[in-house]
C-alpha cells in the first residue's frame, strides 16, 4: 500500500503526456518568447520618439526684460542676502547635522543663481 499524504484525499496517477500535448506547449513557449522579443523591440522604438529634443526657444520680449531687470533682479538679490543671513544664523545647526552643503545649496547658491546666471527676461 502506498503511503498517503495527509494533505491530499486523492492520489493521482502520473501520466505521460501526448505528442499532441508537447507540441502545443512546444508552441505556447515559443510564441510566449517571441511575443516578449517583439515587446522589448516595440518598447525600445517607441522610447526613441520621446527622446526627441523638445526644446522651444525662450521668446524674450521688451516687457519681461523689463520686469525683470526692475522687479525680479532686485527680489532675488535681496533673497539671497536675506539666504546668506539666514545660513549664518543656522550655519551651527547644519554643522551638527552635516548637511552645510545642501543648506548653502538651497539658501544662498539657489538665490544667486536666479538673480545673476540667467539671461534677462528668461524667467
Amino acid at each position: 500500500m502506498a503511503a498517503s499524504s495527509p494533505f491530499f484525499c486523492i492520489e493521482t496517477p502520473l501520466t505521460v503526456p501526448s505528442d499532441r500535448e508537447v507540441y502545443m506547449h512546444k508552441l505556447f513557449k515559443q510564441s510566449m518568447i517571441l511575443f516578449i522579443c517583439l515587446s522589448l523591440l516595440a518598447t525600445l522604438i517607441g522610447a526613441g520618439a520621446n527622446a526627441q529634443d523638445t526644446y522651444q526657444p525662450v521668446e524674450r520680449s521688451g516687457e519681461k526684460m523689463t520686469v525683470d531687470a526692475l522687479l525680479l533682479r532686485p527680489a532675488g538679490a535681496l533673497a539671497t542676502i536675506a539666504g546668506c543671513i539666514v545660513f549664518v544664523v543656522s550655519l551651527p545647526f547644519s554643522a551638527l547635522g552635516k548637511n552645510t552643503d545642501e543648506a548653502f545649496n538651497e539658501m544662498v547658491k539657489k538665490p544667486a543663481a536666479y538673480t545673476f546666471k540667467r539671461p534677462l527676461g528668461d524667467f
